[in-house]
């Protein structure tokens, strides 16, 4: 079985539900994922947006998570078990979606990493480029899902 990463709420590929976005709720979406790596110790997590005006925007960072976690719910509430990370928002946890109006659609995404260890190392609120640079000495698999949204 391939490693692959699902969210529910919307398809991949598929429009965001406005409930996970800055214009709902800002709720992140329950990610559920299957078929990692045997080796596996923990996950970490990245969503972002390419799409965004200047540089790509960083929405949720998650490491830490236990290799026997396969799933985050849809909750404001901080997965205990994992550590967070500061977004583009200036704040640790989710960030959903919030494109410029009329700006067009933005892509979005998911992406989950398997890793040979299981602690990265670093610190609750630790930014992405301390983050990437764990993922590129422990990352052994990588899948993704991916979803847009449009502001009007």
């Amino acid at each position: 079985m391939p490693f692959r990463l699902t969210v529910e709420g919307f398809s991949e590929g598929a429009d965001i539900p406005r409930r996970f976005t800055c214009d709902g709720q800002d709720l992140p979406p329950a990610l559920h994922w299957e078929g990692e790596p045997s080796q596996t110790k923990s996950f970490a997590l990245i969503m972002d947006d390419p799409d965004a005006p200047g540089r790509t925007w960083n929405h949720w960072l998650v490491w830490d998570i236990p290799a026997q976690v396969h799933s985050l719910p849809e909750s404001r509430e901080r997965a205990s078990l994992a550590k967070s990370g500061t977004n583009d928002f200036g704040r640790s946890g989710y960030g959903g979606p919030c494109p410029p109006k009329g700006g067009g659609a933005h892509r979005y995404f998911f992406r989950l990493f398997a890793l040979d260890i299981a602690t990265v190392g670093l610190p609750e609120g630790a930014r992405r480029p301390a983050l990437e640079k764990a993922l590129q000495r422990h990352a052994i698999a990588e899948t993704e899902f991916m979803g847009r949204y449009e502001r009007r």
